[in-house]
């Protein structure tokens, strides 16, 4: 890992006809609209999915270094982040985000390790350290013999 801090840069750009493309610099450009729910399309990503998106995704790969950083073998891991949006003191926000987790192992004998692994990287993921909303954690451990 770099040094801290880190800095990250998107850029968005958009017109009243369009709909906004998000960019970064080495990654591809990802076109963004409003969901169904605030009268968009709902056929692309939204700020409130990629949000989501960013929960989960933070989940996995803090998962997959800490897993890596204990030795501890592991098959997969599926992880969904849902999230609550509705008001709270008179202003819309998410007020709170429930991120599902399956983590899929071979042995048994781990599987209390694995889920004490599971439950470290909630104060370890940096995107959802950096929310002002409860992000709950419902972890589970599934054995693939």
């Amino acid at each position: 890992m770099q040094a801290l801090p880190h800095f990250y840069h998107v850029r968005v750009n958009g017109t009243p006809e369009s709909n906004l493309i998000s960019t970064s610099q080495g990654v591809p450009d990802l076109v963004v609209a409003g969901p169904a729910a605030f009268d968009g399309p709902g056929d692309q990503w939204s700020p409130e999915t990629l949000l989501l998106s960013a929960v989960a995704n933070c989940f996995v790969l803090t998962f997959k270094a800490i897993a890596n950083a204990s030795k501890f073998p592991w098959k997969a891991i599926e992880c969904e982040s849902t999230g609550k949006l509705d008001k709270s003191d008179r202003e819309m926000k998410f007020t709170e985000i429930t991120t599902k987790v399956r983590l899929f192992i071979d042995d048994p004998a781990v599987e209390d390790k694995a889920l004490k692994l599971l439950y470290k990287v909630e104060p370890n993921c940096l995107v959802s350290n950096s929310l002002n909303v409860a992000v709950k954690l419902q972890g589970k451990i599934i054995i693939e013999a």
